[in-house]
């Protein structure tokens, strides 16, 4: 890993770090009892059995007993460090990358799909955490063991041990280009995981189409090549890795023979004695396994490097929209809006809206309306700064909206979408996401003016009735009714309504409006809508096709003077109502 992406993953060992510290003590001093046995096994050899010696025996033999004890005891501290801290790492870079993504931008959020965000926090974390556990113990132990076992080889006899030396440079060279080969696939391995991952969370959110339309065949299909294309690369990486193990035990068995052949006319002409051979063998399986685990550390870090390139590139990434640094403004005097000269467009080159100029008094109620993809919606996300402008200002209270303080400007916005979410919990834990302190007759009284009363009352538990995971239980209009509860008992100064009564019939839609009207003074309402009918009470009506302002004025106003606000009534008013007004009819 470079030297940036170490110490930015390093940093979040935090409160971990004496755990982290405590690993490598540990590690070394059961390096140290594993070194130190086979040189006391020599010494039980040469100085108990080979000269009938049974005080010796039983004197080393207690020795080697105490020596694997320690061994033992520093191996479980080590063990048990190494999880706490790298568990805890692992946590905290979770919680740090969740915290960055909360305060990203909608246009940060379109960097990273959703896919990438959730495998980076998954599959690349848990890369990083093992990564970590193993750098922690492997790290510390394999070179360590290496240097003492080849010190003890030399110092047993020197001569024997060029066959350690030449044995690593074979496996050591063998090894590295198998390394340099797999770290480039690995890359392409994660990027492979953001698609599979993608197919996944697509199908699963849109399983009610998918099966509406008798799709699952196709998905199937889908998933079915993205996992392949995922298999093919991982079987390919993993056969380079798996050269690994057949090349290790070409180099052990080698250097058993090499050992065993010098090693006997060394016995022989009595320079080494049979004990020091045998702990030979000892180091040098210990020399061997230290090559192997070093290996499998670099295979460690060249996975971890490519998802720690991915982890570092969220927590690095700074959220293009901030409150200002100093003297943020974070009172808003009333409701008012107002668009100067405004063009905004999502990076494609082309602006989404271009040369908007308005004025939205406060209090007043304001339509928006216009084909899709005019622009509609994207002139709303730039009042709560979702996004910001490329030219001119958007002001909220007479002052512009990238001088107030993020928090402050938002929680006096309330946003209805079309497609809003409920959480998993109860009715009345949905609403107190508008206001967590809100008190049941609050939340009651919103729910009146979201025409949402009626049908909560016929609920088993009515407001303690649990809504599923993005509320999957209950229908699109009762959804939208919700949502629009939980931004009226916010009680902000501008509430805005993104087609937010699409699923709504007419005459629901219509008694929404008037129950704002009647009970929420004083509020600036904004909304926007394909219907005429739901905005042509409006105090002002905005008119808008291909990102600019076609007409703006109240409804009379626009039939005389614009002709596709014109058109489009015409065509809504002939086509008749919905079944709910012809019922009544």
């Amino acid at each position: 890993m470079s030297k940036g992406l170490f110490s930015t993953l390093l940093a979040q060992v935090k409160t971990y770090r004496t755990a982290a510290i405590l690993t490598p003590i540990y590690t070394s001093l059961e390096v140290v009892m594993g070194v130190l046995i086979p040189y006391v096994t020599a010494w039980i050899i040469d100085r108990g059995i080979m000269v009938g010696n049974l005080r010796a025996v039983l004197l080393y033999g207690g020795l080697m007993l105490v020596m694997a004890c320690f061994s033992l005891f520093f191996g479980i501290g080590a063990g048990r460090n190494s999880a706490y801290a790298s568990t805890g790492f692992a946590y905290n870079l979770r919680d740090a990358m969740f915290r960055r993504i909360q305060t990203f931008s909608f246009g940060n959020i379109d960097k990273f799909s959703s896919a990438g965000l959730v495998t980076r926090m998954t599959t690349d974390v848990s890369n990083l955490q093992n990564a970590f556990q193993q750098l922690l113990r492997i790290s510390v132990k394999a070179p360590l063991t290496l240097i003492a076992s080849i010190v003890m080889c030399v110092f047993i006899n020197w001569k024997l041990s060029f066959i350690f030396i030449i044995a690593m440079v074979v496996l050591g060279t063998a090894l590295w280009t198998i390394i340099r080969k797999t770290t480039r696939l690995f890359a392409q391995v994660f990027e492979r995981y953001d698609d599979l991952n993608g197919s996944v969370q697509e199908n699963v959110q849109a399983i009610r189409v998918v099966k509406a339309f008798v799709r699952e065949d196709f998905e199937n299909e889908k998933f079915s090549r993205a996992a392949q294309n995922l298999y093919r690369l991982f079987v390919h990486t993993e056969s380079l890795q798996a050269l690994n193990h057949p090349i290790m035990m070409i180099v052990v068995y080698g250097c058993t023979i090499a050992l065993s052949w010098w090693g006997a006319h060394f016995v022989v002409d009595g320079s080494l004695t049979t004990g020091q051979l045998t702990s030979l063998f000892a180091y040098i399986m210990s020399i061997l396994q230290s090559l192997m685990m070093l290996t499998g550390i670099f295979i460690t870090l060249t996975m971890s490097t490519a998802s720690g390139k991915r982890v570092v590139e969220v927590l690095d990434e700074q959220a293009d929209i901030v409150s200002p640094a100093e003297n943020a403004v974070t009172q808003m005097a009333d409701g008012s809006v107002d668009f100067q000269n405004v063009s905004f467009g999502y990076g494609s080159g082309e602006y989404a809206v271009s040369d908007i100029n308005l004025h939205f008094g406060s209090g007043q109620t304001i339509g928006i309306i216009g084909g899709t993809g005019c622009g509609k919606t994207t002139l709303a996300n730039l009042i709560n700064r979702l996004y910001d402008v490329d030219e001119g200002t958007v002001s909220v209270g007479g002052v512009d909206v990238r001088q107030y303080d993020l928090d402050a400007l938002r929680q006096h916005i309330a946003m209805v979408l079309q497609k809003n979410v409920l959480f998993s919990g109860t009715i009345l834990d949905n609403l107190r996401w508008g206001k967590a302190d809100a008190t049941l007759e609050e939340c009651q009284h919103a729910c009146r003016i979201a025409q949402a009363e009626e049908f909560i009352e016929l609920m088993p538990d009515k407001y303690d009735t649990v809504i599923d995971q993005g509320g999957t239980n209950v229908s699109g209009g009762q959804k939208q009714r919700l949502c629009i509860a939980r931004a009226v008992i916010k009680q902000p100064k501008i509430l805005i309504l993104d087609d937010s009564t699409s699923a709504c019939d007419n005459a629901t839609d219509a008694k929404i409006r008037q129950a704002l009207r009647d009970e929420v003074r004083g509020m600036t309402k904004i909304i926007i809508a394909q219907r005429v009918q739901s905005v042509m009470d409006a105090d002002q009506i905005v008119v808008m096709d291909k990102g600019r302002i076609l007409g703006c004025g109240k409804h009379d106003e626009l039939l005389a003077s614009c002709d596709i606000y014109r058109d489009i009534y015409s065509m809504q008013m002939e086509a008749g109502g919905d079944f709910d007004e012809k019922k009544k009819k």
